[in-house]
């Protein structure tokens, strides 16, 4: 039988107020009661924040991960992030890619550097030297054929081969034996003509004088032009020195015409030695031979060789450079009874292989706008028109097996046809049935 609690609260016996089992049960039970609610609720706050939005995504995500998947594993590094809801752009917004089909940036193309366009005297010029205080140790005079200038008070000082600073220098160091602390301004009062020599891939090397102040731009043109195996990426520019030394100066020509840019500014001193590189084999790809012959530093005509069956003989046309296959057929302007205008052949020295290489193409739908058959001339091209002679020259360039060695062997081996022109030109049984290979 159970008593009642409220006898026991109201009135207990001594016995039962030092019970140990319910002291015991009681101690356990208020223990268990604290252990759950310092359990239960931060849990319980957790969530309330959650839900409550509180918290940013990100925190979301690594919080409470989804069941089924393993929690991320923790940073090395704890770093602040600022939330965001936004992803970052992958590239500034100021700045944009461009498009496909847009031109890449170009490099800035570096100009000659200031050690080579300082002005060096030599003989012929003529200066005018301002000595302040001292207006009678002022002159004006010309470097003799020795190299001196001839000086109030100093008599004969060697100028050749400095600059103008350098020549101010020395006057100024000269009248300071005599003058205390000269102030001495010199300016160049006439320029001397300018000698230069020009070889490499141009129409005419050689010695050629020039206009004081020439760039190499015209310098190239005296010398008849760059020719169609000049690489204008790296043209020459070498200087000699007083004391032996030698600058070089490279400089792009082709950049700025392909840009659009105006050519770089090297003024060319007397003495300068213009070398103009030749293609080398395999770096023609980024190279526009077409832009190079249009342009005001190429040569400015071409000769071409043309094998006319219907005129019976060798003869030589010359073109505008940057002219095409329509440009000669209107200079020769076959007969369209006479010669085949469908077969056409074109003949062309390749440097890279050393010999020759023949292209068939259609006069006919070249004359009616066929950009393909189009195609743009060079230098000592050889123009067969004939089916009948194409069969022959190819049967001719295919029994000569040596390579040419260069382009001069290539055109003897057309001016050897001249001996032949009898044979050449006379009519065969197969001339309906000849073609070019």
């Amino acid at each position: 039988m159970i008593a009642n609690p409220k006898s026991h609260s109201q009135g207990s016996s001594p016995g039962n107020e030092h019970n140990p089992k319910l002291c015991c049960r009681l101690t356990a039970f208020l223990l268990l009661s604290l252990y759950t609610t310092a359990c239960t609720l931060p849990m319980a706050m957790l969530f309330w924040i959650v839900g409550d939005g509180m918290l940013p995504s990100a925190a979301k995500s690594q919080t409470l991960p989804s069941l089924g998947q393993s929690a991320p594993p923790a940073p090395r590094r704890r770093t602040q992030q600022t939330p965001s809801r936004k992803p970052a752009p992958t590239f500034n917004r100021a700045y944009p890619i461009p498009p496909v089909g847009y031109p890449a940036p170009q490099p800035v193309r570096v100009q000659p550097s200031p050690q080579f366009n300082r002005y060096r005297l030599g003989i012929g010029d003529a200066i005018a030297v301002n000595v302040l205080r001292f207006p009678d140790l002022s002159f004006q005079a010309q470097i003799n054929q020795e190299g001196n200038v001839i000086t109030p008070l100093l008599g004969s000082v060697p100028l050749v081969g400095l600059t103008l600073q350098e020549a101010q220098e020395r006057i100024r160091s000269g009248l300071n034996r005599y003058v205390i602390e000269p102030q001495v301004s010199l300016s160049l009062v006439n320029q001397r003509p300018v000698q230069v020599t020009v070889t490499g891939e141009v129409i005419r090397p050689g010695y050629y004088t020039l206009g004081p102040g020439s760039q190499l731009a015209p310098a190239l043109l005296v010398a008849g032009g760059a020719t169609t195996q000049a690489d204008l990426r790296s043209v020459i520019v070498r200087r000699s020195l007083v004391n032996g030394s030698i600058l070089e100066q490279r400089v792009d020509l082709f950049t700025p015409l392909q840009n659009g840019q105006s050519l770089p500014e090297l003024r060319l001193q007397d003495g300068d030695a213009l070398v103009v590189p030749r293609l080398e084999v395999g770096t023609t790809q980024d190279y526009d031979r077409n832009l190079v012959s249009r342009s005001s530093v190429a040569q400015p005509s071409i000769n071409i060789r043309v094998l006319s069956y219907a005129n019976g003989g060798i003869g030589n046309v010359t073109l505008a450079n940057g002219s095409t296959f329509v440009d000669v057929l209107a200079a020769i302007a076959p007969s369209p009874d006479a010669a085949n205008l469908r077969k056409i052949a074109l003949i062309r020295f390749d440097p890279e292989q050393g010999k020759a290489v023949t292209q068939q193409l259609d006069g006919k739908a070249a004359l009616l706008g066929n950009v393909s058959q189009n195609v743009p001339l060079q230098n000592n091209d050889v123009i067969v028109v004939g089916r009948s002679l194409v069969s022959k020259v190819t049967y001719a360039l295919n029994v000569f097996t040596q390579p040419f060695r260069d382009v001069l062997g290539f055109l003897l081996f057309f001016d050897s046809l001249r001996d032949s022109a009898s044979n050449l030109f006379s009519p065969t049984r197969n001339d309906g049935n000849s073609t070019n290979r």
